[in-house]
């Protein structure tokens, strides 16, 4: 079972090891330092000073006052929040969400109580998970509805998830061997008031994103050596007049794998763009996804809530650390990037299919043309999902509406932009593992030997686990162990394993 510190910085290995039970440590010192804070609150709520959530009412009725009993004020907090439509969201998801948002009350600046941190930590420890609904969130004032879902679940309100069994949360949390969690005003609001579903679903999205990424590129090599093309769009002298970061790194790694291939000499001397222009396109991707790295990196090093308070100073500070906007950025971004990789690897996929540019290679692919229709199928799939991914690549962060009677007048939409991106970067991976079966199946139909050991390394993994296309045969879970494949490969060609 991983364990995760919550004193020390958190990682996105963290939020994908969450879809399993984790261990959640609370030292000494980060208790002490929820304490302080929790005691600063109560010392400045007994002074009658305006504390938005604990003492006035939410939202565009802040200048109303709420109700004087710090129980009863929960009720107020989350029992409006309970308007969420659509399906339930990944368990995955949901717990990834509710380990950042423990990390952020852990840092003591929300004056939240230190038992609701420990409660997250002992749901962590279990299959518990609340059932969250996807759609009600704007990505601003924190993910409140989706966040509201997840407190009235730990409640014993609404339904949860146990050993992936959904059922009504109290239930769920009786056989998980957990209590229903209580919770003043400020407890509740602070467990709804952050953007910690953007965080994390932008977080899994650009780890499935950036292992596409690199199925890609090492694809890309191997389909090269099949074809017999000539390595010298990889050249380290052409590569550094192009002077961007991104493209320097993929090319590097690409030499790596495919260094040693020997062109036939009967391939056109300029390939398609799709080959050709692969380490640039890789490249800037490459960059780009440097730049969703930083953000979720600050985002999950960040608290996010509202207000924050700050005991040496003998002040509570309102103002806007709920507003998702980077991650929006960076999730509008990841979706143009996964969007092209895809149109990459999908063309890929079309010239490999093609008799007319993949060197004599049967239409399709398929073993007995006619009889059979090898990738016909496939290749039908990968449109399709291409054509789904840019389709839906139009960016959410400046898709602004008003609401809350113009209180929140400008919102990011950063939930729906991060929650598309986890939703795209799940086709892509497939796009990526039709190429593979691809490449698997061009070995079958006469394509030549690799001439690399990356490559053929590749290629080998492949044959020994996907038997060829002949006869046909129904390919979607072919389609999804060639994805895995790739990725497994990848990484142990760069480790040395």
């Amino acid at each position: 079972m991983r364990k995760v510190d919550l004193a020390a910085p958190l990682l996105p290995a963290d939020l994908l090891a969450a879809r399993d039970p984790i261990t959640v440590v609370v030292d000494d010192r980060t208790r002490a330092t929820m304490e302080v804070a929790r005691r600063y609150f109560d010392k400045v709520k007994g002074e009658d000073r305006a504390v938005y959530g604990a003492t006035t009412g939410f939202g565009a009725l802040v200048n109303y006052a709420g109700r004087p009993d710090a129980r009863d004020q929960a009720d107020n907090t989350l029992a409006h929040l309970g308007a969420g439509q659509g399906p339930d969201l990944d368990p995955a998801v949901v717990r990834a969400t509710l380990l950042v948002r423990a990390w952020s009350l852990a840092q003591g600046a929300s004056g939240a109580s230190p038992h609701v941190v420990d409660a997250l930590a002992a749901m962590l420890a279990t299959t518990f998970t609340p059932a969250v609904p996807r759609f009600g969130s704007v990505g601003a004032s924190g993910d409140l509805i989706p966040l509201g879902a997840a407190a009235q679940a730990l409640r014993g309100r609404g339904h949860a998830y146990l050993d992936g069994r959904r059922l009504p949360a109290a239930t769920a949390l009786s056989s998980a061997g957990l209590e229903p969690l209580p919770l003043d005003g400020r407890d509740a609001l602070a467990l709804v008031n952050g953007t910690s579903l953007t965080t994390a679903a932008l977080a899994l999205a650009l780890d499935s994103v950036r292992r596409s990424h690199r199925s890609a590129l090492l694809m890309t090599c191997l389909l090269a050596d099949l074809l017999g093309c000539d390595p010298q769009f990889l050249d380290s002298r052409l590569i550094a007049r192009f002077n961007h970061r991104g493209t320097t790194q993929v090319a590097a790694r690409m030499r790596h794998f495919a260094t040693t291939i020997e062109p036939t000499g009967t391939r056109p001397l300029q390939e398609p763009y799709s080959i050709r222009c692969a380490p640039q396109l890789l490249g800037a991707a490459e960059d780009a996804l440097a730049h969703v790295d930083r953000t979720v990196a600050a985002d999950l090093g960040g608290v996010s809530d509202n207000p924050l308070l700050f005991p040496d100073d003998d002040a509570v500070v309102h103002g806007g650390n709920f507003f998702g906007q980077p991650a929006a950025f960076a999730a509008d971004l990841l979706a143009i990037v996964l969007a092209q990789i895809g149109n990459l690897v999908e063309r890929q996929l079309d010239l490999l299919v093609d008799p007319h540019r993949n060197g004599g290679l049967p239409p399709m692919l398929a073993a007995g043309p006619g009889q059979q229709h090898g990738l016909q199928g496939a290749q039908l799939a990968s449109t399709a999902l291409i054509a789904e991914i840019r389709r839906d690549a139009v960016p959410a962060s400046m898709q602004s509406l008003p609401t809350n009677l113009h209180n929140q007048d400008v919102v990011p939409f950063g939930t729906q932009a991060a929650l598309r991106a986890l939703d795209q970067a799940a086709l892509l991976r497939l796009i990526c593992g039709s190429l593979a079966l691809g490449l698997r199946q061009a070995a079958h139909c006469g394509a030549r030997r690799p001439t690399a050991s990356g490559t053929r390394a590749l290629l080998e993994r492949l044959e020994e686990q996907i038997a060829p296309i002949d006869p046909d045969r129904p390919l979607e879970d072919d389609v999804r162990k060639c994805a895995e494949i790739v990725e497994q490969t990848e990484i142990s060609l760069i480790s040395g394993s």
